[in-house]
């Protein structure tokens, strides 16, 4: 048994109790109509009430056998072109479906609606109240725990190795680490690189003239004089930091137009040269395949799972601050800049337009198969106790107007005769 709400009960009940008042009226007519047929004489004023009870009954019948004929066949009668709304009920659903798609998804009332509400100036100035950006934070940050959590670690992981790593590992990287070297070159910004290599060189010999000495001792034949090595290492330690002063203060010394032009060489032999190209290959199969390379990208999605989740539960975190001043911020420039309002319609229009256009016929369907889906019966029930209490009055109507029009009828028919 169908449970109703309070709301279905009300109406119910005011459904049974119009029925009552329309048949009310028709045994009123009735009982009228038995009266002054009873007490009728030749052309008397009982033979007016009886011509118009007459009458009344004839349009409560008639009025009756029409409403009910939209729900059921009246008496149990299978009358043709009765119980329209249950053995119709699909092609109702179709017409319903078609009158939608027709008019109320159709392009240009689409856009006109969006348009006459102005979306973009009213979520701007509901954005821009910090609360309001808070709440949009909160619920963006619970979508994102919630699609963080859903999702198998292993899966992610494995789109991570198949759709991200191997697509990088399996397309050359010679060529394009070419193309960005020669571009930092001509930009000039591997200058300050340099800088810091040959100031670090620099710093390193002034601070180790022991370790020069040593290493010169060391290349020393056997049968040398220690002094005279001694001697050696300080003359080598001298020019060599002479040498790397002079690297260090000189833009244009030859060591560093040799590094220029040595880079330069190396960037087109990445993009042009095979037997480059090949060993870059080689040097990059050898760092994907590094056990520690292997082990961050293994744990890559765990940090990141675990980053993206502390950041969604605090609400002090940067993630949750940025997202809410960004939020703010593009309230501010939808109710102020006009420009923007107008870029923002113009794609939401556009948006919708284009669901309309391509997918009217799968909304409209949603109508149709929900409809094809009821219980005739049960439709029958259920639209009859929307829209039934309204129909008694047309019962009522029916046995008031028919009493009028048979009297007029019989009165125009007595003054003709």
């Amino acid at each position: 048994m169908e449970q109703l709400t309070a709301a279905d009960q009300v109406k119910r009940r005011d459904l049974r109790r119009m029925k009552l008042v329309a048949t009310g009226f028709f045994v009123a007519a009735t009982v009228v109509f038995l009266v002054a047929l009873f007490l009728e004489g030749d052309g008397d004023a009982w033979s007016y009430v009886r011509a118009a009870a007459e009458a009344g009954m004839v349009g409560a019948l008639a009025d009756w056998f029409a409403v009910t004929a939209l729900f059921r066949r009246p008496l149990g009668l299978p009358i043709p072109h009765t119980a329209i709304i249950p053995t119709r009920k699909d092609t109702f659903g179709d017409a319903l479906g078609d009158f939608v798609g027709t008019n109320f998804l159709a392009e240009d009332v689409v856009r006109d609606k969006l348009r006459r509400v102005d979306i973009s100036r009213r979520v701007g100035t509901w954005l821009v109240q910090p609360v309001n950006a808070e709440r949009v934070t909160s619920e963006l940050a619970n979508v994102v725990k919630g699609a963080v959590t859903v999702l198998r670690d292993e899966d992610v992981q494995a789109v991570i190795d198949q759709g991200i790593v191997r697509r990088l590992v399996d397309k050359p990287w010679g060529p394009p680490l070419g193309k960005l070297l020669g571009q930092v070159l001509t930009d000039g910004a591997h200058h300050r690189f340099v800088d810091l290599v040959i100031d670090r060189t620099y710093d390193w010999v002034h601070d180790n003239h022991d370790k020069v000495v040593q290493v010169v001792a060391e290349r020393a034949p056997t049968w040398s004089p220690k002094f005279v090595d001694s001697l050696l290492g300080d003359k080598a330690y001298t020019e060599l930091l002479n040498f790397a002063w002079a690297v260090k203060t000189d833009l244009n010394h030859p060591m560093r137009l040799a590094l220029d032009q040595f880079m330069i060489e190396f960037a087109h032999d990445l993009q042009h040269d095979p037997a480059t190209m090949e060993r870059a290959e080689l040097v990059k199969n050898q760092l994907v395949e590094h056990p520690d390379v292997q082990h961050f990208i293994g744990s890559a999605w765990g940090a990141a799972k675990k980053m993206l989740l502390d950041a969604a539960e605090d609400p002090s975190s940067e993630l949750r601050r940025r997202v809410r001043e960004g939020l703010e911020s593009f309230g501010r420039r939808l109710s102020d800049d006009d420009a923007m309002r107008e870029k923002v319609d113009g794609w939401l229009e556009g948006a919708a337009a284009y669901v309309v256009s391509n997918y009217r016929a799968e909304i409209t369907t949603l109508i149709t198969d929900t409809v094809e889906r009821w219980d005739a019966v049960e439709t029958s029930r259920k639209i009859e106790l929307q829209v039934g209490r309204d129909l008694q009055f047309i019962r009522i109507n029916g046995t008031v107007v028919g009493a009028l029009a048979g009297l007029v009828i019989y009165t125009v028919g007595q003054l003709v005769t």
